[in-house]
């Protein structure tokens, strides 16, 4: 029999010990073993949980708890847990984790201090969907050539309202967070961050990169508008935050950012609060991988799928690699991304005002591939929008600043990278 100790008996811990004892028969088919969860820790010890296990308010009663074979951390937060994950593991005991945070900040420290000992973290990554164990085992004969991931689920499903529906970001947000998607302080999901975590962690095991958050593009969708929905409508796109990871001439590009994709891309087709991975290798070509991102039984079946492997005695270095990853991959600078882009102006209506735009971007080494003017005035301005052709990051943002330079234009320059 094979004991589990479950640090935060949330949403998700609280399925994992139901899901263990009400599928108790085909998770022992499978495992080969009896799996049953002991005992908990919770914050708040006087909230039912609705589980039959021990609960207490201390960790320690789950990691030095000599019966305790599993530790299952969904505490969330980074440096708390990465203390007790450590002291898990140096009481022999493997080790699984939902905790993304966690991982994008101290994924390779834990693989060195774990050694042998399973650290499995299936869940870390879009709740349901097994895309760890598809690049960790799937597709491991392959070099991975990109990954590009819809890893949020309240920003697709802002992003598909505002779109299919019209509605603006405000309204929509207000909805996320009455529905529960999003949170009071909504920043940590609108904002980017959770997605570039997941994106981190699955960028470690394709390319043995050891990025930390502070080091790559990340930016929500928190100044997405109706304009921009309607140039992505007018020219064939949908707009949704992805997670880029990829590789090029000079190293790889880890970067998370609101796009145009091109309405033929699968992963435009994607909507709601659904989750999707798209993972290109040079032997396998183009895979997908979709399903619930979040909640509470999605994310407690990719839990449980990790335990049972460790009940099977698979073990394997936690990032894949058993020696390590010489391949001379570094991380690209964010300012050397290349990318086509998309531009909304708002300029004053007179006559050379594009040829005045047009000018400053040539400038830069940018040349324009199309443009949409929309006539309806704002402030005695009209909307400008317009892409460009395949230019580098540093120079897009030097345009940018150059055109703010122009009286007729002024500060109104928003921008948005597109993916075809």
């Amino acid at each position: 029999m094979i004991k589990i100790g479950i640090l935060g008996v949330g949403t998700v811990g609280s399925s994992v010990a139901k899901i263990l004892a009400e599928n108790a028969d085909i998770i022992e088919a499978r495992a080969g073993k009896k799996i049953v969860a002991k005992s908990g820790v919770v914050k708040n010890i006087n909230k039912d949980r609705g589980v039959d296990i021990k609960i207490s308010n201390n960790p320690l009663d789950v990691i030095d708890d000599p019966e305790i074979d599993i530790v299952v951390e969904l505490m969330g937060g980074v440096e708390e847990p990465y203390e007790l994950v450590k002291k898990a593991l140096a009481n022999g005991k493997a080790v699984v984790t939902a905790n993304k945070a966690l991982l994008a900040y101290h994924r390779y420290e834990l693989q060195q201090i774990a050694g042998d000992l399973p650290l499995f973290y299936e869940a870390s990554v879009a709740g349901g969907i097994p895309i760890i164990g598809a690049l960790r085992n799937g597709l491991s004969a392959n070099h991975i050539e990109s990954i590009v991931g819809i890893l949020n689920g309240t920003c697709n499903y802002m992003l598909t309202k505002m779109i299919k529906e019209g509605v603006s970001y405000e309204d929509v947000l207000k909805e996320a967070q009455e529905l529960g998607y999003a949170e009071a302080d909504p920043t940590f999901d609108v904002g980017g961050f959770d997605a570039a975590h997941k994106l981190l962690i699955l960028a470690s095991i394709a390319y043995g990169i050891d990025a930390k958050p502070e080091d790559i593009l990340i930016e929500g969708i928190e100044n997405i508008s109706q304009s921009d929905v309607e140039f992505a409508k007018e020219f064939g796109y949908e707009i949704k935050l992805l997670g880029i990871a990829k590789k090029g001439r000079d190293g790889v590009e880890i970067r998370v950012h609101p796009a145009l994709v091109k309405s033929s891309n699968p992963i435009s087709k994607v909507d709601g609060v659904m989750n999707a991975v798209s993972v290109v290798g040079d032997r396998v070509g183009q895979t997908m991988f979709y399903g619930p991102g979040a909640g509470g039984d999605a994310t407690a079946s990719a839990v449980i799928a990790d335990i049972i492997e460790i009940a099977r005695g698979n073990r394997g270095p936690m990032l894949g690699y058993k020696k390590g990853l010489e391949s001379g991959l570094k991380l690209v600078n964010p300012n050397k991304i290349e990318s086509k882009y998309y531009l909304k102006l708002k300029v004053i209506d007179k006559p050379g005002v594009l040829a005045a735009v047009t000018s400053t971007l040539s400038k830069f080494n940018i040349s324009i591939s199309s443009v949409l003017q929309k006539e309806s005035k704002i402030e005695d301005r009209v909307r400008l929008l317009l892409t460009t052709h395949l230019c580098q990051e540093s120079d897009i943002i030097e345009a940018i600043n150059g055109l703010k330079e122009l009286d007729c234009v002024g500060d109104n320059v928003s921008m948005l990278r597109i993916v075809e």
